[in-house]
């Protein structure tokens, strides 16, 4: 293997890696847990599903309530400085 694999594609490797578990990640996701997908045959019989509590649960999940607690500041510490020094 390391006489094919040259050591300046690890970094690409990595990328790659990451991208394609992100979006295993999420294609998981929405099968298994999105509302609207539906997988069984119970539930796609019926063409509107009223599921508006199952939605929000769905689409207010734990990180975006805890982001939504956060300012929105990447770097907040270097914008407090840059701001407070003029």
């Amino acid at each position: 293997m390391g006489r094919w694999l040259k050591p300046e594609v690890y970094p690409l490797m990595a990328a790659m890696t990451f991208v394609t578990g992100m979006c295993v990640f999420q294609l998981t996701r929405n099968v298994l847990i999105n509302p609207d997908v539906r997988i069984n045959k119970a539930h796609r019989t019926t063409a509107v599903l009223e599921n508006q509590e199952e939605g929000k649960k769905y689409s207010q999940h734990g990180l975006r309530k805890f982001l939504r607690s956060q300012p929105p500041e990447v770097m907040p510490s270097i914008n407090h400085f840059f701001s407070n020094n003029k």
